[in-house]
């Protein structure tokens, strides 16, 4: 058996940004639309004006300030309300294979491995462009590593989810180094017109290597261990897909088709789903709360993360302890507690303990406890 260990990391970042004022903007203006073209049946009472947005009430709600994406200009056009992509050519890279080459060549330059080492490719990720081929084999070629590839979706927790599959395979020995790609087009499942959900998402990818620990070249994080859990919930869904021409209502722009979430019931019941999986899973291998110096929690919802931290350290998390890039980034399904690992991990010494954690819908929840070497 060998000891896997993640050595490098790598983010891609979207150049547009969308401030919250933006994209309030753009919403009032469609809301003011629809409100003029349903005058008539807002005043007989036969259904409700749109309500405006503010950036007061996305901060409050989500913690949120801005969001990268892949296009702008179609997200805020209050005609189109929807990020608007080229069509690519069948035998050029799709645009997820692009977004991910960028997050593993860099994540390939910090552990300084080369692309040709790599003997498995996972894209874990929340919605792939196309159900085939893999857009982990895309990757793959593109990249030009060896071994094989497959994709992965379980929603937000898609990454944690990879880095297990990997770490497994890196410790059984039936592959020496992987790579896990997190290619988030968040943009493209949101429903951008629904006041409640318009500013949750953003765009971006996230890639880690995996490889074993005696293999590495400098400092890595050793993984200790990994621990996945899922729990059937119904109270965050997308019902878009293959099917959606067969439906019988025949109605292809449902509501149901992008993003949807019952919020309250969420925070309710993954807090303490989550918070308990942590505290088992290091309770499990003899680590406890005070020994943790980092947690690199999923980026949903500020709220959400302060009570999680609180309960898993026992107290309110101090400056540092558990970094959100949330008001940056917004929510970027799985690549968000990546994300976070990435740009607050390297300030930790040999022998600080940390534990990614992401959560999301399924319920979904996977915990990778991490020893800095």
């Amino acid at each position: 058996m060998f000891k896997p260990a993640i050595t490098g990391t790598g983010v891609f970042t979207p150049e547009n940004i969308i401030t919250n004022d933006e994209l309030v903007a753009s919403f009032n203006a469609y809301a003011d639309k629809m409100n003029a073209v349903n005058a008539k049946a807002i005043d007989a009472g036969e259904m409700a004006p749109l309500q405006h947005s503010s950036s007061e009430f996305i901060v409050k709600a989500s913690g949120i300030e801005q969001r990268h994406v892949l296009d702008k200009e179609g997200v805020l056009n209050p005609d189109v309300m929807h990020p608007q992509l080229r069509q690519r050519d069948d035998d050029e890279p799709g645009v997820m294979t692009e977004m991910a080459l960028d997050a593993c060549k860099k994540a390939l330059a910090q552990a300084q491995v080369e692309a040709s080492e790599i003997d498995l490719v996972i894209c874990a990720a929340s919605n792939m462009e196309r159900a085939y081929p893999a857009i982990a084999i895309e990757i793959q070629k593109e990249l030009g590593a060896g071994g094989f590839a497959f994709d992965m979706n379980v929603a937000c927790s898609s990454a944690t989810f990879g880095i297990q599959a990997a770490a497994d395979m890196v410790r059984a020995g039936s592959v020496r180094k992987a790579i896990v790609v997190n290619p988030e087009i968040c943009s493209g499942h949101l429903e951008w017109r629904d006041r409640d959900c318009h500013f949750i998402f953003g765009d971006v990818a996230t890639a880690s290597v995996i490889e074993r620990s005696e293999d590495a070249k400098g400092a890595h994080f050793e993984i200790i261990s990994t621990r996945c859990a899922t729990q059937f919930s119904n109270n965050i869904r997308n019902n878009n897909g293959f099917l959606r021409r067969s439906r019988p209502d025949g109605v292809i722009d449902r509501r149901d088709m992008q993003f949807m979430q019952n919020g309250r019931k969420v925070f309710k019941e993954v807090v303490p789903m989550v918070s308990t999986h942590m505290l088992s899973h290091i309770a499990e291998e003899g680590i406890s709360a005070d020994q943790l110096s980092r947690l690199w929690l999923h980026q949903a919802n500020k709220s959400m993360n302060d009570f999680i931290g609180k309960k898993v350290l026992g107290r309110t998390p101090e400056d540092g302890e558990q970094p959100n890039i949330l008001q940056d980034y917004a929510n970027t399904s799985s690549a968000g507690s990546i994300i976070a690992f990435s740009k607050f991990s390297d300030d930790l010494t040999p022998g600080d303990y940390g534990v990614i954690c992401s959560f999301g819908a399924g319920y979904s929840v996977g915990s990778v406890l991490l020893k800095r070497r």
